[in-house]
């Protein structure tokens, strides 16, 4: 298997193609940066839960999808904003709502993983990897 040069496109396309395949879970190479990112998904409702598992020296993250009632998905976009060839960053009062406070920014501030809103509540602003609704 080749080299993943933009881990979280890879995690966010393989969370893309689990949910379109109604599939309960999805596995990828696990990294602090995944276990945080998925710990936001799971705080705001989109997943169900996660967990690093070690397969002998090669860490894994396991994330189970959630899906509502008569099976509709509960994430209806996940999408990459900053990638490695055109990194997007905000100042804590730029950064933007995703449709009008219904979707979440995940960002990566000087204290950590966070979402838009805490970010902007902190005051603190950050690369915005990545939206969700």
């Amino acid at each position: 298997m080749a080299a993943v040069s933009d881990s979280i496109a890879d995690m966010f396309t393989r969370i893309r193609n689990g949910i379109q395949a109604r599939h309960q879970r999805v596995d990828m190479p696990s990294s602090k940066l995944k276990a945080e990112v998925a710990r936001i998904l799971k705080d705001e409702g989109y997943i169900s839960s996660y967990k690093v598992n070690e397969e002998g020296k090669k860490k894994v993250l396991r994330i189970v999808l959630r899906y509502g009632p008569d099976g509709v998905n509960v994430i209806s976009t996940i999408d990459r904003v900053s990638r490695p060839g055109r990194r997007v960053y905000s100042a804590a009062k730029e950064i933007p709502k995703v449709q009008g406070g219904l979707g979440v920014n995940i960002v990566t501030t000087p204290r950590g993983v966070m979402t838009g809103k805490q970010a902007r509540r902190a005051g603190i602003g950050g690369e915005i990897m990545g939206v969700i609704s």
